[in-house]
């Protein structure tokens, strides 16, 4: 049934990191299914382009398609989402970010629902995980549980992780939704979810993943204002948003 995954990565001043998170990408357990991977360079103003051009450079001669989108200035992740999205052409599709927080060695654990289950959408939690998990900043953990608490209020669906970054889609399902986007940076994560809520019968999964968060002196970009707006953000989507 499921021929091909593709991978969609936002990338934005990620040159540290986009080579060591493509590796891992390409050699990432998919129960053989072809990868598709599309990058999106979100205005980076560092190497980043670079790091990705001589990333596909290498791989070329592979029997895999290397997409990769450079967006003329920074518009945020839901905004390069959007664009990797419309682009991707897999039965299944998996949202990776471009800075090892998340592990490729996961994506068993995330397609096992689609390809047992018939799932149509699978977050990867990191609250529900005997993975292991960086123990870092406690009033983060505190704002995540709140915002899944207060959008499983408006959607009523029993999610324990709204703002991880690793969510998988029915190809089909997530470019149809794509087109009706309309968050620019993190709000992605409230309005796709508000989004799925109003999608009758779909199957919807989770699953436990590992997690290795960085500090902000490594590079973290997320940050109090935007879990400020994730507030506003759930109320727009799940109340006015049609």
């Amino acid at each position: 049934m499921y021929k091909k995954i593709s991978i969609i990565i936002p990338v934005y001043n990620e040159g540290k990191y986009v080579n060591l998170v493509l590796n891992k990408v390409l050699k990432s357990n998919a129960f053989g299914l072809k990868k598709e991977i599309i990058t999106i360079d979100d205005g980076s103003t560092d190497n980043t382009q670079n790091v990705i051009k001589k990333f596909i450079a290498r791989n070329k001669n592979k029997k895999i398609n290397i997409v990769n989108i450079k967006l003329k200035k920074n518009f945020g992740k839901c905004i390069a989402l959007k664009a990797g999205f419309l682009k991707s052409t897999g039965d299944i599709v998996i949202v990776q970010d471009a800075d090892l927080e998340y592990n490729p060695n996961d994506y068993k654990n995330l397609l096992e629902p689609f390809l047992n289950n018939d799932a149509d959408v699978v977050y990867g939690s990191r609250f529900i995980s005997s993975q292991p998990h960086r123990v870092l900043y406690f009033w983060h953990y505190v704002i995540n549980v709140f915002l899944t608490l207060l959008s499983n209020m408006l959607t009523n669906i029993n999610f324990t992780d709204i703002e991880t970054g690793y969510k998988v889609f029915n190809g089909d399902l997530i470019r149809s939704l794509a087109k009706k986007l309309k968050s620019r940076r993190f709000g992605f994560e409230p309005e796709i979810t508000a989004k799925i809520s109003k999608i009758s019968n779909l199957k919807i999964y989770e699953v436990g993943i590992s997690y290795s968060g960085r500090t902000y002196a490594e590079g973290k970009k997320i940050g109090w204002k935007d879990g400020l707006l994730a507030i506003f953000e759930i109320i727009k989507y799940n109340l006015f948003d049609k």
